[in-house]
């Protein structure tokens, strides 16, 4: 039997079409890079000896993928197994692992048309409660920190709002505990960025090359070097310089309630940290002339 519709018909056919497929949101090349950067802080803050991060959409299909130095060789293909297998299960990889480890070993079996990869350090995107794609992680200290980090990411992306659709933004104490405790993203911008940072240790000497940051501490406190020369130092990203220490600086003890700021292309080092130190960090993100 056929089908006729009428030329007006046709292009209402159409135009639903058109409106269902805009209402399912898709994982953007710009959002990858936001769960990227959440997975590459919380792996440098946590002293992570390396990370394999990959980044998939809804389909399995990578749109994005990233290796940090001294990881192992499989970790790029074991972190996609682990994206796809969260985004094709809608379900994080450690739910699959432990079903698998509870007896269920016969899930090992599914057909090899479908990815399946039941090792914690998977974790499914949402955008307004849509399942949009997945983050994978390998290459941590563990397999918890491979989970942690891949959450962490989740997290950072989940709590990033948009400037056209959410002007304004209210985080509940809850989400402000649950970011402290895991590093997360409060809220990111094109022109800034709000960071929730917890540090028990010392880390990095750090240089922003485009970014100043502005610390407000909530809690412990810190030997916080900044000028002097960068040790060791190596581009971790574009933009972005780690090395193991400052030579030279100038040293400055901060508590909580104090502010500091440092602009875009001065080194800083927390030299020792009394923890936990917990702090909120506003990024200028937006570049001047």
């Amino acid at each position: 039997m056929k089908i006729r519709l009428t030329i007006p018909a046709a292009l209402a056919f159409l135009a639903a079409q058109a409106a269902g497929a805009a209402s399912q949101p898709v994982l953007t090349l710009n959002d990858a890079q936001k769960v990227m950067a959440g997975a590459l802080s919380y792996a440098r803050t946590h002293n992570a000896p390396g990370a394999a991060v990959a980044i998939v959409d809804e389909g399995g299909s990578i749109v994005l993928l990233k290796r940090l130095d001294n990881t192992f060789p499989s970790a790029p293909n074991i972190s996609i197994g682990k994206a796809r297998t969260a985004a094709g299960f809608h379900k994080p990889t450690r739910d699959l692992e432990k079903i698998v480890n509870g007896g269920r070993v016969t899930m090992t079996a599914l057909p090899s048309v479908t990815t399946f990869t039941p090792l914690q350090g998977g974790v499914p995107l949402m955008v307004e409660g849509k399942y949009v794609g997945a983050v994978g992680v390998s290459g941590g200290a563990s397999a918890q920190q491979d989970d942690d980090i891949a959450q962490a990411a989740a997290d950072a992306f989940t709590a990033t709002p948009t400037a056209e659709t959410n002007p304004t933004q209210f985080i509940s104490a809850e989400e402000v505990k649950r970011a402290l405790h895991k590093n997360g993203t409060l809220l990111s911008t094109p022109e800034y960025k709000v960071n929730a940072s917890r540090r028990d240790a010392p880390g990095q000497a750090e240089v922003h090359v485009k970014d100043t940051d502005i610390f407000y501490v909530l809690s412990g406190s810190a030997s916080l070097v900044t000028g002097g020369q960068v040790m060791d130092a190596v581009a971790t990203e574009p933009d972005e310089i780690r090395g193991t220490r400052i030579e030279g600086g100038t040293a400055q003890e901060i508590h909580a309630g104090d502010v500091v700021s440092i602009a875009r292309g001065v080194p800083h080092w927390f030299r020792n940290v009394n923890a936990p130190l917990e702090y909120y960090v506003v990024k200028t993100t937006a570049q001047g002339n």
